[in-house]
């Protein structure tokens, strides 16, 4: 008998094993697979303690809080309102609440109380460091006590406040191109106070605004609390030899005080600044900046409870 008829014949793999081994091997590769993202990268194997994979959605950003004055002016709300719009276009998705100090609903303690317990930041819609930003926005929120709030700093002094103020005045007739003629001037109106830091900023900004025209003289002036006037202010820059002088108008929207400077104005008047489109971008700033914790040197120590400003 020869060697090849001797061996004994090969065991084959009985089928059912072997469609067994096919359902073990698909298995463990579908195992394996489900733990490679689209992207090549390991998932976590949470499965393995029986734990969920824990959550990768962020938590929601603190609302804004955006606090206007109020004015008995009905065209005041509806600027505000505008404001707020164009900030929510420039960031979708943001909580964007609005509150009043005084004169229009809803008042900034009713807009705290409808938050609840969560996170906010309050963006004063004031354009320097008076007693509002000081007292009575610190006050609101410290009768809030579920709500974690931080306050933002008042919109002035600011850069972008000063492109919003020269915009208004160009659309007001300001030749875009003056460079400072001797016969030009430019009054800032804005309400007034009785806080040295308040003045301090407006002069600030006056400054500012004059570097923005080329040299122009840029002299504040207050609707109230303060001096000069504007119609004082006028009168001066006229007695000096400037006999084209315009208004421009510091206030963040329509009102008695705002009126009352346009009215004084003896050449072009600018319109509040309202929704202008760097008024959005600066709450925003503002907003960012109070999350961050940035406080300027000209600042602190002073305003401990201000997070955030220029």
């Amino acid at each position: 008998m020869t060697e090849s008829a001797s061996a004994q014949p090969r065991e084959s793999l009985p089928l059912d094993s072997t469609a067994q081994l096919l359902t073990r091997i698909t298995a463990q590769l579908g195992t394996q697979l489900s733990h490679v993202s689209l992207n090549g990268t390991r998932r976590p194997m949470h499965h393995r303690t029986g734990r969920p994979a824990p959550s990768t959605t962020p938590p929601p950003a603190p609302a804004l809080v955006a606090v206007a004055h109020g004015s008995r002016d009905p065209q005041a709300l509806r600027t505000v309102t505008e404001l707020l719009e164009r900030v929510r276009e420039l960031r979708p998705g943001l909580d964007v609440r609005l509150g009043h100090i005084e004169l229009n609903e809803p008042l900034l303690p009713s807009a705290l109380a409808g938050l609840g317990s969560g996170d906010a930041v309050l963006v004063p819609l004031l354009l320097g460091r008076g007693h509002h930003v000081k007292r009575d926005i610190p006050a609101a929120a410290a009768a809030a006590p579920a709500l974690r709030a931080t306050i933002a700093a008042p919109l002035g002094p600011h850069p972008l406040l000063v492109e919003a103020l020269y915009g208004r005045l160009v659309e007001a007739g300001w030749p875009a191109g003056e460079t400072g003629g001797r016969s030009s001037a430019v009054v800032l109106a804005a309400a007034g106070s009785r806080d040295p830091d308040s003045a301090a900023d407006t002069r600030r900004t006056a400054r500012m605004l004059s570097e923005r025209l080329g040299g122009v003289p840029v002299v504040p002036a207050y609707a109230s609390a303060a001096t000069p006037t504007v119609p004082v202010a006028v009168r001066a820059l006229a007695a000096r030899g400037r006999s084209q002088v315009a208004v421009a108008s510091y206030f963040t929207a329509p009102g008695r005080f705002a009126a009352a400077a346009a009215a004084a104005a003896p050449g072009a008047a600018a319109a509040p600044l309202g929704a202008h489109p760097a008024m959005a971008r600066l709450l925003l700033r503002r907003y960012d900046q109070a999350l961050a914790g940035v406080l300027p040197a000209s600042e602190a120590g002073r305003n401990n409870h201000l997070l955030a400003s220029a």
